[in-house]
């Protein structure tokens, strides 16, 4: 009996890389095109001025002020992102399903204690919790979160997992090795400031970090070596939406000026998710 209904049972175990997880080559040539498409809008967040006047030591403290309480409703849901996407597996069913549940149940639990360096960050910056908890961010800036909400609840577990975990955790990643790299930013913080000043960045820094890769294997995963052409424009429009709304609220944190206009190009939807 167990032999017959073994040949009903599809197998998923298979590993679509070609190579190593940290090397774009080993990838299908689908997903390698998106990525390389995609790389300016990426490389616009990363060396963002925010993150230049950050790395420079000479942040304006108004922009820094903005920047740590207006990316706050990111920082908090984005286990709650995560969650949503843990919501549309089938396990054993479905290609990557099961990859997708481990990753996103330990990343869970590993983002849930983020929300807490962030606000010793903040902290150590002077800016209250209470400040931060109960503040009303900006459209440009709450555009981002409802982006990821709306994303994540609506759209198929490859979308949301490529425009959260790979885009907006492997940006930050990359800005976030930049300024601890560098080595400026962190004087300006003194004696125990220093060490929960500088938590959350360099958690977000190892060069080691492995998790956006391991998203985008799943990504890979989860539609295969050739997937229809529609299935692909979606991973790459939320990819390059992401990119967008972190460029859009970077924008806002450091002028100060709403950029409506901007957070609108690929996210008519905006609107949803929590306010």
């Amino acid at each position: 009996m167990g032999d017959v209904l073994q040949q009903f049972v599809p197998s998923y175990q298979t590993r679509i890389l070609n190579g190593p997880l940290q090397e774009l080559a080993s990838y299908p040539a689908w997903l390698r095109e998106i990525v390389e498409r995609t790389a300016s809008a990426r490389a616009r967040v990363v060396q963002h001025g925010l993150f230049r006047a950050m790395c420079e030591g000479n942040l304006d403290r108004a922009a820094e002020r903005r920047f740590l309480i207006d990316v706050w409703p990111v920082i908090v849901q984005f286990p709650q992102y995560m969650a949503l996407n843990l919501l549309k597996l089938r396990y054993g069913r479905a290609a990557g399903h099961n990859m997708a549940r481990k990753f996103l149940l330990q990343n869970i639990r590993v983002e849930a204690k983020h929300a807490d360096f962030w606000l010793q960050w903040a902290a150590s910056c002077g800016i209250r919790e209470e400040e931060i908890v109960f503040a009303r961010p900006a459209l440009s800036t709450r555009a981002l979160s409802h982006w990821c909400w709306h994303t994540c609840e609506r759209e198929s577990l490859a979308v949301g997992i490529a425009a959260t975990n790979y885009a907006i955790e492997g940006a930050t990643g990359d800005w976030c090795a930049l300024i601890c790299d560098d080595g400026r930013y962190e004087t300006r913080f003194f004696g125990s400031d220093r060490t929960n000043g500088m938590k959350w960045l360099r958690v977000h820094a190892r060069y080691d970090d492995t998790h956006p890769w391991e998203a985008l294997e799943i990504v890979a995963t989860v539609l295969g070596a050739d997937p229809p052409a529609r299935e692909t424009a979606r991973i790459e429009h939320a990819v390059a939406a992401s990119y967008l709304h972190m460029e859009a609220t970077l924008d806002y944190c450091l002028s100060g000026r709403e950029t409506a206009s901007a957070v609108q190009a690929y996210c008519p939807d905006c609107t949803y998710g929590p306010a």
